[in-house]
């Protein structure tokens, strides 16, 4: 089967995908879809580290990030499975990594409860978060806002991606079944 001469925008051009050859079966959407996403965390990967580095936290990874402001959320104790299955980060080892480093740099505590690790955000690491947000706040949202997207069609796309993980969450325990 062929890639269909135009997209669901009516555009001849086709599909904006970056194979061609996933997008020629039965859902050619999925695969804008998946190209929009990859280029999108991208996009966001490196906004968080220019952001961070904004801040005054140069050196940090993305995973580093998603995970200092996890821990930082509600203000709450985390455990390394909280984290790992908040972020959906199946490696806990990455986690871990994450967490001694935010610990080096004195922008979480670590700790323990029973035999799980925990962590738990600092005055530096909350002082840090502040910063970042302030630059979100300076930098992006003002921006996204300045498109008129309505807010509630963002909702919508977060909770249409968060279901379809789910089902690259299955599809990804079928695959490793066979």
């Amino acid at each position: 089967m062929s890639v269909p001469s135009e997209n669901l925008s009516g555009d001849p051009v086709g599909p904006v995908v970056s194979a061609a050859h996933l997008a020629s079966g039965k859902m050619p959407a999925l695969s804008e879809l998946e190209y929009a996403l990859t280029v999108s965390v991208n996009a966001f990967h490196r906004w968080m580290t220019r952001a961070s580095a904004a801040a005054e936290l140069a050196g940090l990874t993305p995973t580093d990030i998603l995970v200092l402001h996890s821990v930082h959320h509600r203000g709450r104790e985390k455990t390394l499975s909280d984290l790992c299955l908040v972020l959906n980060i199946e490696d806990t080892h990455l986690v871990n990594y994450a967490l001694k480093k935010l610990e080096s740099l004195d922008l979480i505590s670590i700790g323990r409860r029973g035999k799980e690790k925990t962590a738990v955000i600092s005055e530096k690491g909350a002082v840090a978060c502040e910063r970042y947000h302030a630059i979100r706040e300076a930098l992006l949202i003002e921006s996204v806002q300045a498109m008129g997207i309505d807010p509630a069609e963002i909702s919508r796309a977060a909770t249409m991606l968060r279901a379809l993980s789910g089902q690259y969450d299955q599809a990804a325990r079928s695959a490793a079944s066979l």
